[in-house]
């Protein structure tokens, strides 16, 4: 172990942790590169250096060539990053990695441009299932094909034969359902839906085939699960999926067996993205309690998070709840999944047990409901309140930790200017996903009206309330890709962006700054996970996770924030995936 030179130490970043570290020796230096560190990105200069030390996988230190040089020891590897552009590892705020491999080793239908392409990748799975297999997946976008009509149980029953069938649409609250499906499930124009859920029917009477939100759980509870091997595939798929376009972290909402493949790929070493797993808001209290005490909370690779619950469904399939009617279909103001006393007691049982609580919460009543149920968690608990009431110091009464509420709306897409104040009275965290606006500016308008449009997608207004950010994809509802996200973020623009004719802008004086973009796919996600003091920036201490890009995401041109290529991707100091190779070491 060596000792540093006192006057050395000054002139590099050790900040809080010298003390602690100083004595160590780094494993790895990258020097000669252009190194976002993570300081300053919520300010007016972010930190630029060009060397960075690692030690294990931590970051030892950061700094100019020279200074980070003189920290080698023998053992050190030293590598020229010749100028590359190098910056934290980002973190996605909200995935779906079980959902992303099942789509892949089923019917994946993301991106087809009409339902005759529709079908024919349906025909195709089919013929290679066997007889009577269940046919599922999904993906589709009926508002990509020209005449963006619904497809029916008609149109899958041509080319599905003795598959029973069900397709979820790209946003997974809406499903398109065979006649072997729904004969399977009892549905019928005389079926009852569950609350936050309907059945499309036809002139006739008869179901569509279209079901939406609760509705399809009709048909799911029926689908053979996937086998252990076939999880495990899907999962693998998933993560590296992630991690070749520089995700590091993921904040992921899959199911409970997922989870114990995780823990599996943990245990031999081939896990390489660190995730934590959200718990369904609805189960019960005593399960969600077993399910938090299986696995070490302070693992920093793998461990479960927040409770995620559903208030309402998409704008894209009408489902969202909005405070006033589609003005597309003005007989329709979406579904609701909770009632708002029941909402609120579940919420406050969750809390006083000591849970973070996410809400999935498209239009603006569903995020008014959320806001509602998070006040009465408040208020459940007055004698931990500090006397200033300040809400970003409020330790709610729970028994096991008492880290502060950092409750969530995930989405946040459509809310009323007046409750983004409440956001920040409340301390709630907007979990939003830019690249949503690229698939969505095409009939947002058109669903909302001009007047509520304008506040859709508001991400400067939750920054200029004073709103912590956190951004994500809803992989595998858009791409996994962030620098979509990114783009979006920076531009509001369509992604054949280029100032020409071609281009459309959505709201454009919501646009954020590249800094404040990144500082949410980075710090603000860190954040919303309570990570904040070992993620998202590269400094002494933080975890050595980092991405090489192909381009400097502060320089380019806005249009090349999209063709942005991952180089390396590294996760606590050893690369977990570098571009051309055949496989991740």
């Amino acid at each position: 172990m060596r000792l540093f030179n006192t006057a050395l130490l000054a002139t590099i970043s050790f900040a809080a942790f010298a003390p602690q570290i100083s004595a160590q020796s780094p494993d790895l230096i990258l020097f000669h590169g252009t190194i976002l560190t993570g300081e300053g990105l919520n300010g007016a200069k972010p930190q630029i250096v060009s060397a960075i030390a690692i030690a294990g996988d931590k970051v030892l230190a950061v700094g100019a060539d020279a200074d980070i040089k003189r920290l080698a020891a023998p053992q050190t590897k030293l590598r020229d990053l010749q100028g590359a552009f190098l910056m934290p590892g980002l973190n996605d705020a909200h995935v779906h990695l079980g959902g992303a491999g099942q789509t892949k080793l089923n019917v994946d239908l993301t991106g087809a441009q009409s339902l005759d392409e529709m079908l024919d990748r349906i025909k195709a799975k089919a013929a290679q299932s066997p007889a009577g297999h269940w046919l599922t997946g999904g993906g589709w976008d009926h508002t990509l094909w020209a005449n963006k009509t619904l497809p029916s149980r008609q149109d899958l029953d041509k080319v599905t034969g003795d598959h029973p069938t069900l397709l979820e649409r790209i946003d997974g609250h809406i499903a398109v359902a065979n006649t072997a499906a729904l004969k399977a499930a009892n549905i019928t124009g005389k079926s009852n839906a569950p609350q936050g859920g309907s059945i499309d029917l036809d002139a006739s009477g008869e179901p569509t085939g279209i079901l939406r939100d609760t509705e399809m759980e009709e048909v799911e509870k029926l689908i053979p699960p996937p086998t252990h091997d076939e999880l495990r595939q899907g999962l693998e798929l998933a993560i590296a999926d992630a991690l070749s376009h520089g995700l590091t972290s993921v904040q992921d909402n899959s199911g409970w067996d997922e989870f114990l493949v995780m823990e599996e790929l943990e245990k031999e070493g081939k896990l390489g993205l660190r995730i934590t797993e959200w718990l369904p808001f609805a189960a019960p209290i005593d399960q969600l309690k077993e399910m938090r005490a299986h696995h070490d909370q302070n693992d920093p690779m793998l461990h479960t998070g927040m409770l995620k619950g559903f208030m309402d469904g998409s704008l894209g399939s009408r489902t969202a709840a909005l405070k006033a009617p589609y003005a597309d279909e003005p007989s329709n103001s979406g579904l609701a999944r909770y009632d708002q006393p029941k909402l609120n007691a579940m919420a406050v049982e969750r809390a006083r047990a000591g849970f973070q609580i996410g809400f999935h919460a498209i239009g603006d009543k569903a995020a008014a409901m959320a806001l509602d149920a998070f006040a009465q968690t408040y208020d459940a608990c007055p004698e931990l309140a500090p006397q200033d009431k300040n809400p970003y110091k409020v330790e709610r009464c729970w028994p096991t930790v008492a880290k502060g509420h950092r409750d969530r709306i995930e989405h946040a897409q459509v809310v009323d200017p007046a409750d983004i104040a409440r956001f920040k009275k409340l301390g709630v965290i907007a979990s939003m996903q830019p690249n949503h606006l690229l698939t969505d500016m095409n009939w947002a308008q058109d669903r909302l009206g001009p007047q509520r449009a304008a506040y859709s997608y508001a991400w400067k207004a939750y920054l200029d309330a004073g709103v912590v950010l956190a951004f994500g994809t809803d992989y595998p509802v858009e791409p996994v890709t962030p620098f979509r996200g990114l783009y979006a973020a920076v531009t509001r623009a369509n992604e054949d962006g280029k100032g020409g004719a071609g281009t459309k802008t959505y709201f454009p004086e919501s646009k954020l700054t590249r800094t404040q973009a990144l500082y949410a796919y980075t710090q603000g996600s860190a954040y919303a996970e309570f990570d904040e003091k070992t993620k998202g920036k590269l400094a002494p201490g933080f975890d050595a996770d980092f991405i090489l890009l192909d381009r400097n995401l502060l320089t380019i041109p806005a249009a090349e924030i999209l063709k942005t290529q991952v180089l390396e991707t590294i996760v606590g100091g050893k690369t977990v995936y570098q571009a051309g190779a055949q496989k991740q070491p």
